[in-house]
């Protein structure tokens, strides 16, 4: 979620005892992945939340100064509606619900009530700790702060219902990201790395490991500088059409990928 840019390598490393992925992790399904499509993203976008919606991609961006809420034509990367976030705030994850657009914040415990529509703040909400990604089951609001714990919201008054703890062959999954709800399962990716969790809402069980490694290819990476490109973050899904996107903070590119399983894969 945050600013530290990390290394391919060390994108692709094995997370150890804290309940990370690992490459070689047994007992829990490894799946790769098929690129259906190709599309254009703001290589100027720190991706923090994005989900999908009648054509168009909705689209948090963070850091300080840079944050921002938008809406993005999905096949050229034209951003048509923009609101930026005050200079203060770093922008987390997204959320529709009915006519509203929640946004987090990172650690200053605010976030924003948005006309959907037009992007006009209408009010802010309090909450307490990190906020890092948001999706919904249609029902709650899910939302993550870089723990193991997953937080469950009333859409309505926005007050916290519970927490689960996600676990991977029983270790705690730290550094849970930008979250998308997918065919009943919560989507996670998993700061500095290029894994994406598939987690199971009744248990907080991963019950699946989706190895997005070698996504974006060096020739679409810059390894220094202002623009320099980071971490794979963003899931959005477009549940008419079964699709699937992907893209990272200051990636040049967004993914329509298929999930398959790897050689052995359940």
């Amino acid at each position: 979620m945050r600013f530290l840019i990390v290394a391919v390598a060390l994108a692709a490393c094995a997370c150890g005892p804290s309940g990370g992925p690992s490459s070689g992790a047994s007992g829990i399904p490894e799946y790769g992945y098929q690129v259906v499509h190709t599309y254009p993203h703001d290589r100027t976008a720190f991706t923090e939340g994005l989900f999908y919606l009648d054509g168009f991609l909705y689209e948090s961006t963070g850091l300080e100064g840079q944050s921002s809420v938008r809406k993005v034509k999905l096949e050229t990367g034209e951003v048509v509606q923009k609101h930026d976030v005050p200079g203060q705030y770093f922008g987390e994850g997204i959320i529709r619900w009915k006519d509203k657009l929640y946004q987090m914040t990172y650690t200053t415990e605010v976030g924003f009530v948005y006309d959907f529509a037009t992007f006009q703040v209408k009010s802010e909400f309090k909450y307490p700790g990190e906020g890092w990604a948001f999706t919904t089951d249609g029902k709650r609001i899910i939302m993550d702060d870089g723990s193991p714990q997953l937080r469950f919201w009333d859409p309505e008054t926005l007050q916290e219902l519970g927490r689960m703890t996600v676990t991977a062959e029983g270790q705690p999954v730290k550094n849970l990201n930008e979250l998308e709800w997918v065919k009943g399962e919560i989507y996670a990716n998993i700061w500095e790395t290029d894994k994406i969790a598939r987690i199971d809402p009744a248990s907080g069980k991963v019950v699946g490991w989706i190895d997005l490694t070698g996504l974006l290819t060096p020739a679409d990476r810059i390894d220094s500088g202002p623009m320099q490109t980071d971490v794979l973050n963003g899931i959005a899904y477009d549940a008419a059409h079964d699709r699937l996107f992907v893209t990272g903070k200051r990636w040049p590119k967004l993914f329509e990928i298929k999930v398959v399983k790897k050689s052995g894969g359940q």
